[in-house]
């Protein structure tokens, strides 16, 4: 059995399902998302759980789409409810983020400024050197976070660019000085 997938997904009372055949729609107070289901993956609902099965639990194919569907299925539940947040940090000498509208527009040393078109259901903050991308749906915020940092990742010598705030860049020592005779 599938440890991750035998496990209920609890419904907050804010939450409301519906449930086609091959297709899941999950609504909430921050957005609504929804899910193709594999043809082999069942999804029922007791009351304010949702459980989740396959076909045939004894096949290793099946029993890794059993966990996949409610790991997927229970994070469009804490989206829709709470929403996926993920900070980055910009650092270097005049590097600088800015929102404006639906645009990122970011100064990172190149001879131009970039502008990142934010996809819907993003939201974008800035503070001083602090980048917060929140959204609903944990696969887009992702995505998003990656995009933007792979603007200027992180070099390893100063530590400029852009990078988590939970990432550790490891560090390298410059060329060491000449020496004089």
């Amino acid at each position: 059995m599938s440890r991750i997938g035998k496990l209920p997904i609890n419904l907050p009372g804010t939450v409301t399902v519906k449930m086609d055949k091959d297709k899941i729609a999950v609504k909430g107070p921050k957005g609504e998302l929804s899910l193709a289901l594999h043809p082999e993956v069942r999804v029922e609902q007791k009351d304010q759980e949702l459980l989740v099965t396959v076909l045939n639990p004894e096949i290793k194919n099946q029993r890794a789409l059993w966990g996949l569907f409610r790991r997927l299925i229970g994070n469009m539940v804490i989206g829709v409810t709470d929403g996926f947040t993920k900070q980055l940090e910009v650092n270097g000498v005049g590097y600088r983020a800015a929102v404006a509208g639906k645009v990122l527009n970011l100064s990172l040393g190149y001879s131009h400024p970039i502008e990142y078109q934010i996809p819907a259901g993003i939201e974008i903050k800035v503070e001083k050197n602090l980048i917060s991308v929140t959204g609903a749906d944990k696969q887009v915020v992702g995505q998003t976070s990656a995009e933007i940092r792979a603007l200027r990742p992180p070099e390893p010598y100063k530590g400029k660019g852009i990078k988590y705030t939970t990432e550790v860049i490891k560090r390298k020592v410059g060329k060491a000085a000449a020496k004089g005779a």
